[in-house]
């Protein structure tokens, strides 16, 4: 069983974080991160081997939660799968902002890291099942714009409550995909 993370490793990781979604992965040094956590540049480096290795341990989380949804969607046949597919998207989009805003910031290098490796197949999977898996034109272009624009929205600076936010997504979702919302 993995031991829970020091306070100063969460302090290190969540001060990455905010600089990351703030000034991207390449605008953020170790020493931004070390002054933000109030650490030094050596207790960071205690605690990771490096920038990289931050962004890993943050990237990781969203990749396995969306590779875990995936796999409770891909024993729902097709328009059973849609909705599920869009509220558990959009609730992981929702709750890993951020991380998002970090992956989009600096898209083309973000898709090459190793922690990032299982998204190319998993967002495939969640196109599959938002389109209620039809190979038809119309069911496969608005699930990839239902993919696109929640994370291209989650990742901005919207000022709407998180409550309000997530209820828009899924009903604009749904309408993009041609379901009916209540």
């Amino acid at each position: 069983m993995p031991r829970p993370p020091s306070a100063m490793r969460r302090q290190i990781l969540d001060s990455a974080l905010r600089l990351f979604a703030e000034h991207g992965f390449k605008g953020t040094s170790l020493h931004d991160i070390a002054v933000e956590a109030h650490c030094s540049k050596a207790s960071l480096l205690y605690h990771f081997a490096g920038k990289d290795a931050i962004l890993a341990e943050l990237l990781t989380p969203p990749a396995e939660s969306l590779a875990a949804m995936n796999e409770q969607l891909a024993t729902l046949d097709g328009d059973r799968a849609v909705e599920p597919a869009v509220t558990g998207f959009v609730g992981l989009a929702m709750r890993f902002r951020l991380e998002v805003k970090i992956i989009f910031a600096e898209l083309p290098d973000m898709l090459d890291h190793p922690a990032l490796a299982v998204i190319p197949t998993a967002v495939d999977q969640l196109a599959d099942a938002l389109a209620g898996r039809s190979r038809e034109p119309r069911a496969r272009v608005g699930a990839q714009m239902v993919i696109g624009g929640v994370a291209v929205t989650v990742a901005s600076d919207v000022d709407v409550e998180p409550d309000s936010m997530r209820t828009e997504l899924v009903q604009g979702a749904l309408r993009t995909l041609g379901h009916r919302t209540s």
